[in-house]
């Protein structure tokens, strides 16, 4: 079976020493996840997307949260 789109949530992490996937946080159903970008001008959300993209291998968009920490994020 090919699974050909996905979505996840994330909880972001914003202006940290490094870009990491942190851990799954079962309570909240999400991963977290560190991102050394800063929440300004959506330069925290380029940085994600660009990050997840290079870990998974795939193209990665958010689909929910633009403004906010907590985010759903689809994978193509």
């Amino acid at each position: 079976m090919d699974i050909k789109e996905t979505t996840f949530k994330i909880i972001v992490k914003p202006n940290s020493a490094r870009n990491e996937i942190l851990r799954y946080d079962e309570g909240r159903d999400a991963y977290l996840v560190s991102i050394k970008a800063k929440p300004e001008g959506g330069k925290a959300n380029v940085e994600i997307v660009r990050f997840l993209s290079k870990a998974l291998g795939k193209r990665v968009r958010i689909v929910r949260g633009l403004r906010g920490r907590e985010k759903l994020v689809r994978v193509e």
